[in-house]
Formats: structure tokens, C-alpha cells, sequence
């Protein structure tokens, strides 16, 4: 068939009878004025989209210039060295989560411009594994305690943490694109013992219980905050990871207060912390890794020079198992064993030095206090 019979069919082809001998009508054009309204909605639809995604980029900056690094203490049994923090007041006062993170006597605070700054550690909270650092700086961005937001199942987040250490320097954080699953009671686990807090969370679908995540913020799509990530804990009962954070709700009067200096802690969170380094009794002049996380590793830190400890060989990194052939699961089960322990009785260390088990044993000393 030549190409003109062709084209004459095609032109033909709509005015031809159908099957049952009813010609077909020509298609109808739609009006001028319904096709200009579906291009007016197109074009409004497209710029709609280019506004939020505008507007997520300025909150997601925004949010960022709030966030910072934290370096400190880590590196033993998983224990990792790095964390997050946000900006609480132009002067410099940072929140994080209380964990082994504050062992040693600062922490470095790297912000969202590459600047690094010693943090101090100048209140605390256990009940809602809550800390406060504080650098020197002025007129720095933070968030506005008395500015934040509440939200239900179904709300779009964000999640902004410095999980695997992703950033270490001027880089952004990671951020992370989710919703709001449940608001409910935290009732977690680490290990064998339960969580410190114990109060109201949102559960989110973004999985936010990664390593160095804890202390990271959770805002809104439009970078409202709405909490503190937690820490790497379990469900109790299902054993799975939980992704939780603690609304700023709970948080925000305890932060106002301890920004102000004016927090003073109750006597079960004075008893239950230990921020600082301090020496327990008996501990034949080695001082153990600070105990601030549930069975924390019993790890020796330090070594007194001249002391019962010193003489009997032992070494920083050594990692006590045993103790007169009781396991030694953590700091305070060693403590609590060596504080039995009476003068002139024989206490055998078995200890992990690299791969190796070794024994160590010496005579309990008349000074229980430094073993010197």
C-alpha cells in the first residue's frame, strides 16, 4: 500500500463505519478554557513542589547550624567515642544524652562550621539520661526551648545525628526522612538492666538507635524540634532495637533550669551518677573505666605508680574477668566484690591482656584505700 493510500485511510479512518454500521464521531478538541485551566494547575502543582522542597532545605540547614559533633570518651568493648549534641543557648550550653561518652574530664564539640571547642560537663540528669555541656562561645545558633512543638502517629520527621561517625569536621550530619509510628511508655533494656528513663517517647520508622546517634534532634519537616534521640536500647519485652526519642517536652524545663544553674539534682539521680573520675574504695591503686552505662566492662584505666596493683603487674586495657572465681561482669560487680574482700586474705585476679588469660595474685593490704 502506497504511503499516500495510507495517509488517506488514517485521515479517513475516524469518519468509518464501526462494526454495527454507526460512523465514529471525530474527536472533540477540549475548550480553550479547560485546557489553559489544567495547564494552570500543572504549572501551580510543580511550583508547590519547588516551595517545599525549597523550604526542607532551608529548615534542614537551619537545623544543622543547631548540631553538633561530640568526641570523647570510648573504643572499649564497642563503646563508641563519638556522639551528638544540640545547642541550647547563645552561650555555648550543648544537651546530649548521659552516657560513657562523659567519662573523661572534657569532651570535644565540634559545630556545624568545621570550629572545635572543649566541652564541660556542668549538670546532669540520670532519670532522663540527660546531660549539659558547656564551651565558650557567644551569639551561637540554638534552639528556642520556649519554641518547640508537640506531634501524633502519622507526622513527618526528621532525624539529625552524627551516626558512624559520618562527619567530623564542617560536614553535614545525617539526616533521616520518616514518620512518627507511636507516642507511648518507654519500657527498654540494656543488657540485663532496665533504662533509666522510663517515661513518654515517640517510636519513629527511621532507625535511629545507630552508633553515635544518641543526643541527635528530631524536628518536623519544617524544622520545629520535637526531641532528643535515645540511646541504643531494646524493647523488654520483644528484645528488638527500639527507635524512640524523648519529646522535648520532658526535657525542656529540667534544660531551662540547668542552663540557668539553677538544677539541682534529686538525691536518687545524685546517688545513681557518676560523671566525674572518682576513686571507690579497694582499689588496690588502679583506677577501673568510669561506670556510667549498665554493666560497664571492667576495664582498668590507670595504674597508680608505687602501688599493690602497680607491683603486681597490672596494666592499663587489662580486663578483669575473674575474682576469686567469681565472673566479673561489670564495674560494679568487681567493686562491690573487692569492697568483701578483708586485709591479709589473698585476692586472685584472673585478667584478658590482648588474647592471652592471665593470673594475678597478691595479698589483700592494710590500706584497702589507694593499695599503696
Amino acid at each position: 500500500m502506497s504511503q499516500e493510500a495510507i495517509s488517506c485511510q488514517l485521515s479517513a479512518g475516524s469518519h468509518q463505519p464501526l462494526s454495527g454500521g454507526v460512523a465514529a464521531s471525530p474527536p472533540r478538541p477540549l475548550p480553550t478554557l479547560l485546557r489553559a485551566f489544567f495547564c494552570m494547575a500543572l504549572l501551580l502543582g510543580a511550583s508547590q513542589l519547588q516551595l517545599n522542597a525549597a523550604e526542607r532545605v532551608r529548615a534542614e540547614s537551619d537545623v544543622q547550624s543547631k548540631v553538633v559533633k561530640l568526641f570523647g570518651a570510648g573504643g572499649l568493648a564497642g563503646l563508641q567515642g563519638y556522639g551528638t549534641g544540640f545547642v541550647i543557648s547563645p552561650q555555648g550550653h550543648i544537651a546530649t544524652v548521659w552516657s560513657h561518652l562523659l567519662d573523661g574530664d572534657t569532651v570535644s564539640v565540634v559545630l556545624s562550621n568545621g570550629k572545635r571547642a572543649i566541652g564541660r560537663v556542668v549538670a546532669t540528669e540520670a532519670k532522663l539520661d540527660l546531660a549539659v555541656l558547656k564551651i565558650d562561645a557567644e551569639d551561637l545558633d540554638c534552639f528556642d526551648l520556649s519554641k518547640t512543638a508537640t506531634a501524633g502517629p502519622g507526622t513527618r520527621i526528621l532525624a539529625f545525628s552524627n551516626m558512624f561517625k559520618v562527619a567530623a569536621g564542617d560536614e553535614p550530619l545525617s539526616v533521616q526522612h520518616g514518620i512518627i509510628s507511636a507516642r507511648t511508655q518507654l519500657s527498654a533494656r540494656r543488657g540485663r538492666f532496665a533504662s533509666n528513663y522510663n517515661g513518654p517517647v515517640y517510636v519513629v520508622d527511621a532507625i535511629t538507635n545507630n552508633p553515635g546517634a544518641a543526643g541527635g534532634v528530631l524536628t518536623t519537616r519544617d524544622g520545629q524540634l520535637l526531641g532528643m534521640l535515645g540511646r541504643e536500647l531494646r524493647d523488654a519485652n520483644s528484645q528488638v532495637w527500639v527507635n524512640y526519642v524523648i519529646p522535648i517536652g520532658e526535657l525542656a524545663p529540667t534544660l531551662q533550669a540547668m542552663v540557668q544553674g539553677e538544677y539541682v539534682r534529686s538525691p536518687e539521680s545524685a546517688d545513681s551518677s557518676s560523671t566525674g573520675r572518682q576513686v571507690p574504695p579497694r582499689t588496690f591503686g588502679m583506677l577501673l573505666v568510669p561506670d556510667i552505662v549498665f554493666r560497664t566492662p571492667a576495664y582498668i584505666d590507670e595504674v597508680l605508680p608505687g602501688s599493690v596493683a602497680d607491683k603486681a603487674k597490672l596494666q592499663p586495657d587489662d580486663l578483669i574477668v575473674f575474682l576469686n572465681g567469681k565472673v566479673v561482669n561489670s564495674v560494679r560487680t568487681l567493686q562491690a566484690e573487692m569492697n568483701l574482700l578483708q586485709p591479709g586474705q589473698d585476692a586472685e585476679f584472673v585478667i584478658r591482656r590482648g588474647s592471652e588469660l592471665i593470673t594475678v595474685k597478691f595479698p589483700v593490704p592494710l590500706n584497702l584505700g589507694d593499695g599503696m
